[in-house]
C-alpha cells in the first residue's frame, strides 16, 4: 500500500475528496486528457483510413485490430504485468502510444505511410493499450483506502465518459479545420500529458517474494496460478466473472445496435441519433458522479446495488421497443446509460478487495478477455436477431438477458462472499 500521505482517511464521506489528494488528482487529470484523446481518435482514425483507402471494409479492419489484442493476449499480458511495477508500465505504455500514434501523420506527411504500416501501428497501439487498463486497475488500490475503491473507480470511469462526450465533438471540428491526420497529432499529445501526470505520482509498490520467484517459473505455470485463483479457489471471483460476462453480452449488443434501433424503431435522423449517443453518455457520466458521492457499503450491499441498477436498465430497454419517438427514447437511453455505468466501478472495487496484490494483473486481464468474448458473442447474436426477427425483438431479448443478470446478482448477494483466497499459493 502507499504511504499514509497518499491515502485519504478511511472514513465515511464523499469520494470526490479523492480529487483533492495529490496523487489521485494527478492520475484523474491525466486520464481526463487521455480519454478525450481516445474519443478524438475513434473518429479521426476511422475517418483518416476511409479517406486514405475509400474502402469501408479496410476501415472496419481497424476496429478488428483494436479488438484482437484484448481477446487473445490479455491473460499472457497479465502474467508479465504481475511481475512488474505498475507505475513504470503505465508511463511506458503512454510514451509508446505517443510515438505510435504520432508516426501515423508523420509518415503520411512524408508520403511513406502504406496501409500495411498503418495496420502495424494501430495493432501496436492496441496491444500496449490492452496493458494500460489492468495496470491502472491494479494501481488504484495502492492510492486509495479500501472504503473508497468504488468511488475511485467511478471517478476513473467518469474520465471515459467525459472522453466520449467531448472527444468526438472536438475531433469532428478538428477534422473540418485541420484534417484528420493532424487531429492525430493532438491525440498523441494527450498520451504524453498522461505520462507526465503519472511521473510525479508516489506509488510505492512492493514486489513480493512470490512475484520475484515467478521469474523462475514458466509462463504457463504463472498463467495456471491466475486461472486456478479465479475458477477454482475463489468462488466469489468466479461468480463475479460470470455476472460480468452476462452484462457484457447484453450491454455491448445494445451499444452496437443503437443506430439500428434508432433508425428502424424511432425513425431518427442522423442528428437525433447523435443526441441519443449523447444521452447515453450523459446517463453514464451522471451515474459515475453519483457513485463518487456515496459510501460503497459491504460486498453484499454492492451486489444488491448492481442487481437494482441492471433491473432498471432492463425495464428501460424493453420499454424502448414500445416507443415511436426519439424524445422519450432519449430519456430511456439516459436511464439505461446510468444503470450500466454503475456496474463496472462496483465490480472492479470488489475485485480489488478480493484479489491478492500479486494476482491483480492476471485477474483483470482475464476479466477483460472474458468480457470481450462475451461482447462479441452478444453483438453477433443480437445482431442476427435484429435482422431475422426485428430490432424490437432484439431489444426485448437484451432486456430479458439484463433482467436475468439482475436476478442472478440478487441471488448472489444472499450468500456470504469469500473474503480471502483459501489455500492460495501464488507461484
Amino acid at each position: 500500500m502507499a504511504d499514509h500521505d497518499n491515502l485519504v482517511k478511511d472514513r465515511a464521506g464523499s469520494g470526490w475528496d479523492l480529487l483533492r489528494t495529490r496523487d489521485f488528482g494527478l492520475l484523474f487529470s491525466g486520464q481526463v486528457v487521455s480519454q478525450i484523446g481516445d474519443g478524438m481518435t475513434k473518429v479521426a482514425l476511422l475517418w483518416f483510413v476511409y479517406e486514405m483507402t475509400g474502402s469501408a471494409f479496410k476501415m472496419t479492419l481497424i476496429g478488428l485490430l483494436q479488438t484482437i489484442p484484448s481477446l487473445v493476449f490479455s491473460p499472457l499480458i497479465g502474467v508479465y504485468l504481475d511481475r512488474m511495477r505498475k507505475k513504470p508500465v503505465m508511463i511506458w505504455v503512454d510514451l509508446i502510444r505517443t510515438g505510435s500514434v504520432m508516426l501515423i501523420p508523420l509518415l503520411y506527411a512524408m508520403d511513406a505511410l502504406t496501409l500495411e504500416w498503418l495496420y502495424v501501428l494501430v495493432f501496436v497501439t492496441s496491444i500496449v493499450s490492452t496493458v494500460f487498463g489492468p495496470a491502472l486497475a491494479s494501481a488504484v488500490p495502492l492510492l486509495v483506502p479500501r472504503a473508497r475503491l468504488t468511488s475511485a473507480n467511478a471517478l476513473i470511469q467518469g474520465t471515459t465518459n467525459i472522453g466520449l462526450l467531448i472527444g468526438p465533438a472536438v475531433s469532428g471540428v478538428g477534422i473540418a479545420m485541420i484534417g484528420a491526420q493532424n487531429v492525430l497529432y493532438l491525440d498523441a499529445a494527450t498520451f504524453l500529458v498522461s505520462a507526465l501526470c503519472l511521473m510525479p505520482i508516489r506509488l510505492r509498490e512492493t514486489l513480493q517474494s512470490s512475484v520475484r520467484s515467478a521469474d523462475r517459473a514458466t509462463i504457463f505455470q504463472d498463467l495456471l496460478v491466475g486461472f486456478r485463483f479465479i475458477f477454482v479457489q475463489h468462488r466469489t471471483v468466479l461468480l463475479l466473472m460470470f455476472t460480468a460476462a452476462l452484462y457484457s453480452l447484453g450491454v455491448s449488443a445494445f451499444m452496437l445496435l443503437l443506430p439500428v434501433f434508432a433508425t428502424q424503431l424511432f425513425d431518427a435522423s442522423s442528428v437525433e441519433l447523435g443526441w441519443l449517443w449523447s444521452s447515453l453518455g450523459i446517463g453514464m457520466l451522471a451515474a459515475s458522479a453519483w457513485l463518487g458521492w456515496i459510501n460503497q457499503g459491504d460486498l453484499q450491499n454492492r451486489l444488491r446495488l448492481i442487481s437494482a441498477a441492471l433491473a432498471v436498465g432492463a425495464v428501460a430497454v424493453c420499454m424502448l421497443g414500445l416507443l415511436q419517438g426519439p424524445i422519450m427514447a432519449a430519456v430511456l437511453v439516459i436511464i439505461f446509460g446510468g444503470s450500466t455505468a454503475i456496474f463496472t466501478p462496483v465490480v472492479w472495487a470488489m475485485l480489488q478487495e478480493l484479489t491478492p496484490e500479486p494476482l491483480l494483473g492476471r485477474v483483470f486481464t482475464t476479466f477483460s478477455a472474458g468480457a470481450m468474448a462475451a461482447a462479441m458473442a452478444g453483438m453477433a447474436g443480437f445482431g442476427w436477431v435484429a435482422d431475422a426477427i426485428g430490432p424490437a425483438a432484439s431489444l426485448v431479448g437484451i432486456g430479458v438477458l439484463l433482467l436475468g443478470t439482475a436476478t442472478f446478482a440478487a441471488a448472489f448477494s444472499r450468500r456470504q462472499p469469500d473474503m480471502a483466497a483459501p489455500g492460495f499459493i501464488p507461484a
